[in-house]
């Protein structure tokens, strides 16, 4: 009975109602927008790197280690001696390892030097393989694969020549301009810094880099393309190695051997307890956002509560003829909150409408951004975020009931 007398009374104030059920469901809207792109983010890093045991690199910051040889943020301080590779691959505990090479670009696009099998080794996700969309893995010295992002922002096709430029500016005066590259393969996105990514072999890095000298060609050094092919192409230093282990138990083992290897400074990383200590740093970042996100679902609710405080003069009357029809003073008390929860629940699910919209809506301009939405709607966790909102709308009501408990009903009845 008082439910369906709440519904009556909302109702017949559905104009003014209608813009409190707004500014609930835009707040609502946020705050799930919010918290299902702060998660997915949080899923693309993650997912960044799967099946990968262990990443060695120079000694120095273990961030700084996963930044550069993960997401290609920043730069190696210093490389890996090839013979250190190799002895790494060669370790009893190691199934295989992954030689990466960086430092070149194509118009802002960071070049990773690699051999095919990166491609059959490296995993993402929920362990899942590399896949392509267009062509196959290099096979040539001057064979080229994109990145998904990189193909498709760029409008590159299979069989085009592109050229490399060394360091990381979008423009660059280093072109390599005589030994261009030909797009034999496009990668499936994955959401991860691999869409943004162009994949050489190393022999190749090493190949536009004859005659070249701190980063500098030299003048009458230079060789062509052909002549290139003729010599030994083997590198001389790598910038980080991926390593796969036999056994869970063999990666301490191996990290502790790399760690104290004495012929150069080396260290081996975790990439989960990396990751682990970069959520770390960006955990004030994440509260600040649901924060904000909480704030604006407060303001919500305190607009509705100034509607109802306001309101309760025009309906005296209403609640007095309650009053004097036998309705006790916990029934009034009772309507309001009844009317305060209907007005959240109503708003909280035009919000959780509106944001799946919205995710949905705008999934190509995140996927732009590097940001791949696995799903636009929310998981059931989300539930429990709804339902605080219905009931912190509920308690919002308990205070223009009381305020309506001490009109009495003489006073709503008489005259004015």
């Amino acid at each position: 009975m008082l439910i369906k007398e709440a519904v009556a009374s909302s109702w017949s104030r559905r104009g003014t109602l209608a813009f409190i059920v707004l500014t609930i469901a835009l707040s609502v809207a946020l705050l799930i927008g919010v918290e299902k792109v702060r998660e997915e983010v949080r899923a693309s890093f993650d997912r960044s790197i799967a099946g990968t045991d262990l990443i060695v690199g120079a000694r120095g910051g273990e961030l700084q280690l996963l930044l550069y040889s993960v997401f290609h943020i920043g730069q190696a301080t210093r490389n890996i001696s090839w013979d250190s590779y190799q002895k790494i691959a060669a370790n009893r505990y190691v199934e295989w390892a992954e030689p990466i090479s960086l430092g070149d670009s194509h118009r802002g696009y960071r070049v990773v030097g690699a051999a095919p099998s990166f491609f059959e080794h490296i995993r993402i996700g929920r362990d899942t393989a590399l896949g392509f969309s267009q062509g196959a893995p290099y096979k040539d010295l001057y064979d080229v694969v994109l990145g998904a992002e990189v193909a498709k922002v760029l409008g590159y096709q299979l069989g085009e020549q592109i050229v490399l430029s060394h360091g990381m500016g979008k423009k660059s005066f280093s072109d390599h301009k005589d030994k261009p590259f030909r797009i034999v393969g496009i990668l499936a996105g994955t959401g991860t810094p691999v869409d943004r990514s162009l994949f050489v072999s190393n022999e190749a890095i090493t190949a536009i880099h004859v005659g070249w000298e701190a980063g500098v060609p030299i003048a009458g050094m230079q060789q062509s393309a052909e002549d290139v092919r003729k010599l030994s192409l083997t590198p001389k230093d790598v910038t980080a190695v991926l390593v796969g282990v036999k056994s869970k138990l063999g990666t301490f083992h191996l990290q502790r051997q790399i760690n104290s290897y004495r012929k150069e400074p080396l260290q081996a990383i975790l990439p989960g307890a990396a990751l682990q200590q970069l959520w770390e740093l960006l955990r004030n970042v994440e509260s600040a956002l649901l924060i904000v996100s909480a704030c604006v679902v407060v303001a919500g609710l305190i607009g509705m509560l100034a509607v109802l405080l306001t309101s309760l003069s025009a309906r005296r009357r209403e609640l007095a003829i309650f009053r004097a029809v036998g309705a006790r003073p916990w029934h009034i008390v009772f309507m309001l909150v009844l009317e305060s929860a209907l007005v959240s629940f109503v708003g909280a699910l035009l919000g959780l409408l509106a944001a799946i919209l919205g995710l949905y809506l705008l999934s190509p301009v995140l996927e732009d951004m590097g940001l791949y939405l696995e799903s636009y709607y929310p998981s059931w966790e989300y539930l429990t975020l709804l339902l605080m909102v219905v009931a912190a709308g509920g308690l919002t009501g308990i205070w223009p009931g009381l305020q309506a408990y001490r009109l009495s009903a003489a006073d709503g009845l008489s005259s004015r």
